[in-house]
Parts: C-alpha cells; sequence; structure tokens
C-alpha cells in the first residue's frame, strides 16, 4: 500500500515499489523531478529478491547500452578512416586531391548539420514517450543507413547520382546519432545512483570510443591484407556491410532493455511535461543550455583531435604511412577509453569543478604530446598515441554534467539540443578546418586543443563557484 504526504514544495510517496520512498520536487515552473532514495527494509521476500537482482540487470543494461553505442559510433565515423578512397570513387575523375578531399569532408559534416534534427524529434518523443523506444529506433536506423552506404554504387557506375547518394545516408545517419548519444547518457544515468552517474556515462563514452578503435583497427587491418587496387575495389565497402549487419543484432538486444525508473515514476504519477520539452528548455533553462553546449564543445573537440584526425595529421602534416598512422589512431582510441574509465571514477569522488580542472590540464598535457610528434623518432609516436588518448579523460565529465542541468521531465530535449547543435558546428566543421589549416601550420591541432584545455579550466572554476548550476545531478 502506497503512502503519500507532501508540503508547499515537495511529495513524498513510500512503500509498495522496489524504488524505494520516491521523492517528486515540484520546482517554480511546474514541472517535476524526481529523487530516489535507497529502502533500507523491504516488505516481503519478493521485493528482497527483486533487489537482489537489481545489481545484475543494471549491469547487462550498462552492457548492451554500451556496446550499442560503440557499434553505432563505429558506423558513424568509419566514414571519416575512408576518406581517401571515397574522395576518389565518388567524384569525378580528374579533381584536384586536395579537392575531392575537401568535398569528402564536407559531405562528413553533412551528418553532423543534421543531428540537431534528429535529437531534437528523438527527444521529444523521449520525453513524452519513453527513452527506451527511442534508444532502439535510433541504431536500427543507422545500422540501415550503414548498410546503404556498403551497397552504394559508385561515382564510375552511376555518375553524379553517386554523391548524392551518399549525402542522403550521411544526413540518415547524422539523424540517428543525434538521438543515439544523448538518448544513451540518459538511459544509464537514470538506471544508476546519482553518485554513480559518472562511471555509468562513462562506461558509454568508453564504448563510444571502442566503437573508434574497432573502425581504425578494421581500416589498418584491410589496409595491411589487400592492395590499394582492392581496397578501392571491395575493400572499402567491408567495414559498412559488417556495421549494417550488426547493426540489427544490436537492434534485438536493445529491445530486450527496461525502461528508466525515473521515467516509469513520471508516467505513472502523470507528471510529464505536458507542452513540448524543448519549448520549456528555451524558455526556462538556457544556463543549462549554455553549460551543456560549452560541454559538447569540449568533448567534441577532444573526440575529433585525439582520436578521428590523427590519421590525417600523422599523414598529412607528419608524412607517416596510412599504416602506421591507422595504428596509432586504434592505439589513441584504446587509451581513450582507459582515461575515460579512469575520468568518471576521478569524477564521482572530487565533484565537476576539480575534475574539469584537472582535466582541462590533462588535455593540455596531451597538446604537447601531439606537438612532440614532430621531433622524435618514428618508433615512438606510439607511445605518443597512447599518452594523447589518455589525455581525453576529461570526456567522462561531459555527460554527466550536461545531465544534472535539466530536470528530468525536459531532459532528453534538454541535453540532446545542446549537445546536437553544438556538436553540429564543433564537431562537423572541425575535421574541415583543422584539414585546411594544416596547409597553413603544421601545428595548427596542437593550438586548437590548447584553446580547449583552457575552456575546461574556465568551466571547472566556474563550477566550484556555482554548484548550484548543476542541482538537477541529485534526483
Amino acid at each position: 500500500m502506497l503512502s503519500f504526504r507532501c508540503n508547499q514544495n515537495s511529495a513524498y510517496i513510500g512503500g509498495g515499489s522496489i524504488l524505494g520512498p520516491l521523492k517528486l520536487r515540484y520546482n517554480s515552473y511546474g514541472l517535476a523531478t524526481l529523487t530516489q532514495h535507497d529502502a533500507h527494509t523491504s516488505a516481503s521476500r519478493e521485493v528482497s529478491s527483486q533487489h537482489e537482482q537489481e545489481p545484475r540487470s543494471v549491469v547487462r543494461m550498462l552492457g548492451i547500452a554500451a556496446a550499442g553505442g560503440a557499434l553505432e559510433f563505429y558506423d558513424f565515423v568509419i566514414f571519416v578512416f575512408f576518406a581517401d578512397i571515397i574522395s576518389v570513387l565518388f567524384f569525378p575523375p580528374g579533381l584536384p586531391r586536395w579537392l575531392a578531399t575537401m568535398q569528402t569532408f564536407g559531405i562528413f559534416a553533412t551528418g553532423y548539420v543534421f543531428r540537431p534534427l534528429g535529437g531534437i524529434v528523438l527527444a521529444h518523443f523521449g520525453d513524452l514517450f519513453g527513452r527506451k523506444r527511442v534508444f532502439a529506433f535510433s541504431i536500427l536506423l543507422m545500422a540501415a543507413s550503414t548498410l546503404g552506404v556498403g551497397l552504394l554504387p559508385t561515382y564510375k557506375m552511376i555518375g553524379p547520382v553517386a554523391p548524392v547518394l551518399l549525402v542522403v545516408l550521411r544526413i540518415t545517419q547524422g539523424i540517428a546519432i543525434g538521438g543515439e548519444v544523448p538518448g544513451a547518457w540518459i538511459f544509464v544515468a537514470e538506471h544508476v545512483p546519482h553518485n554513480r552517474r559518472a562511471v555509468a556515462c562513462a562506461l558509454v563514452c568508453a564504448g563510444l570510443s571502442v566503437g573508434v578503435f574497432v573502425g581504425a583497427g578494421l581500416s589498418g587491418l584491410l589496409s595491411l591484407v589487400l592492395s590499394p587496387a582492392s581496397m578501392l575495389d571491395f575493400g572499402w565497402r567491408i567495414p559498412f556491410l559488417l556495421g549494417g549487419v550488426f547493426g540489427f543484432v544490436a537492434v534485438r538486444l536493445r529491445r530486450m532493455l527496461h525502461e528508466t525508473p525515473i521515467f516509469v515514476a513520471l508516467r505513472a504519477r502523470r507528471v510529464l511535461v505536458p507542452e513540448l520539452p524543448i519549448g520549456v528548455v528555451i524558455r526556462t533553462h538556457l544556463r543549462g543550455v549554455a553549460i551543456s553546449a560549452i560541454c559538447t564543445w569540449i568533448l567534441s573537440g577532444s573526440v575529433v583531435i585525439l582520436t578521428l584526425m590523427v590519421p590525417t595529421i600523422l599523414q598529412g602534416a607528419h608524412h607517416f604511412e596510412r599504416s602506421t598512422a591507422m595504428i596509432s589512431t586504434t592505439t589513441s582510441s584504446i587509451f581513450l577509453g582507459v582515461g575515460v574509465m579512469v575520468g568518471g571514477l576521478v569524477y564521482d569522488r572530487v565533484g565537476a569543478g576539480w575534475f574539469f580542472l584537472l582535466g582541462g590540464g590533462l588535455l593540455a598535457v596531451g597538446g604537447c604530446a601531439f606537438f612532440s610528434v614532430a621531433m622524435v623518432e618514428p618508433s615512438y609516436v606510439y607511445a605518443l598515441s597512447a599518452l594523447i588518448g589518455f589525455c581525453g579523460a576529461i570526456i567522462a565529465g561531459v555527460p554527466v554534467a550536461m545531465v544534472s542541468c535539466f530536470p528530468p521531465a525536459v531532459r532528453f530535449s534538454g541535453v540532446s539540443f545542446s549537445y546536437n547543435v553544438t556538436y553540429a558546428v564543433a564537431g562537423g566543421t572541425t575535421p574541415l578546418m583543422i584539414a585546411m589549416l594544416l596547409n597553413l601550420h603544421p601545428q595548427s591541432h596542437v593550438f586548437y586543443l590548447l584553446a580547449i584545455s583552457v575552456l575546461a579550466v574556465c568551466l571547472g572554476i566556474y563550477f566550484l563557484a556555482k554548484p548550484d548550476v548543476l542541482r538537477y545531478g541529485a534526483d
């Protein structure tokens, strides 16, 4: 039997639930935010048994979420690892190499441009109808579009229609990834206690880095075992076909997951936002949007420079062979995952302010390591790549800070809008910008990374001065 008591600002619902007592706080905008408190006693053996099974189900949920995120991010980023081949196959012969490369990165950026559309639409349904449905649909959309790229005819086969179809499929990928990453963060964050959210979100981020690792590793492996002619003929299709096929397997796995306890409670008590969630976000949570935008810029710059752009930087600015560049990218991706997991543990112990201060300093170390690539023997490039990847540990703090900026009723819309709009600008244009600037100065990427580290330090100082900006982190 449920007990209910309330006062002017909050309501308590106790008993009858394996979630324990639930506390709903009502803010000045009439939105309910929900806090979950541990239940120290149980009313029956059945409830006790459910409590014992909960850790296993949470571990399974985290594993499926991280694996699915890795696969979907792999599908999204393998495009950039085969940019040099795509530039040859999908554009008219005779174009200058630099122009074809710029056009290819332009198509890559198209996916980022359409991320906000996918993020806003999918997040809208996620806030109104549940996180789980959107979580499964996003990976289905990504799997279908990635498989389509693998089956796509080239310019030699169908002429100008080929790059047009490539753009369409890239747009579809952008819409899918727009709902995937914020959805994964929110899904795991709402399944675990607030003092373990950084580790849970770090696992998802580590999964994303595993996706980059697998993409880079497969690209490097194909470069070693196949001749350049075979890569142009059929080898480039293999990663896209594999990503599409395994994506449909991931859809099946995600359907096994359960809705988040926080959303279930919001829906059961009928306290979901009664209007467009994105409208509430823009009207009442602009500070959260601004903080999340800065966090996203830090994340996108770190991911792009420390992993995705490593092949372009090593080959273009330092004249390494493709196989060496891809192995370096694989190494960087592995240690980025390690760094992110360590970062999640640190965040849960020291909090947002000190974490971003320390993370910003570590990111500057990564910039210095990048600078050193030009001055060391080629045999040391793999060790430097490991250090460069590990210095991206600050990524672990980004999702938990963003989740803490918005109440549950509009959380998906708030995080997704802030993340995708900023990533469309910062993440989509950074590869193109760095590729152009490397022609002017071989250390342009280092300066960009140092600027991001300064931004992270400033954000850490702000969190220490105004901890209340993350007040939704304890719900």
